[in-house]
């Protein structure tokens, strides 16, 4: 059984995060920074981990707006989405990720760190909060 990787998709970071291989618990695992511009970079990086943590699925947020409905950036989402199946070929799965990053810095804070300080935490702690509650809903 392999991992599963939750993408918190940006125009300047992608946070990773992993599940275990029981997909029980998702953890943060790396954020991917990129100018926005060389989307191959990234896709490598993405498939070096792929390739070295035996993904087998990803779970992608989708970003809505708050009452629900599509955003610009959900098109900028979604074409990734089909670059990253075209590469990879592993199966997709969207995930509502409004609020993500809110829970994400609230759980930075908590923990005592300034999430404003975090930015190379904060989208990997966001994609983890959105692929545990995938992995919750799933078994």
């Amino acid at each position: 059984m392999g991992r599963i990787m939750g993408i918190d998709y940006g125009m300047r970071r992608i946070g990773i995060a992993l599940s275990d291989v029981t997909h029980l618990i998702a953890k943060g695992y790396e954020t991917v920074n990129w100018n926005g511009r060389d989307i191959d970079w990234a896709l490598n990086r993405i498939g070096q981990i792929i390739k070295e943590q035996e993904v087998t699925d990803i779970v992608l947020g989708r970003p809505l707006r708050t009452d629900g409905t599509g955003s610009e950036t959900q098109e900028k989402v979604e074409g990734f989405a089909s670059l990253l199946e075209e590469t990879y070929g592993l199966p997709i799965h969207y995930i509502d990720e409004r609020f993500s990053t809110v829970i994400a810095s609230q759980y930075l804070h908590a923990a005592g760190k300034d999430a404003r300080k975090q930015k190379n935490v904060i989208d990997q702690v966001a994609a983890e909060v959105f692929l545990q509650d995938y992995l919750d809903s799933n078994r």
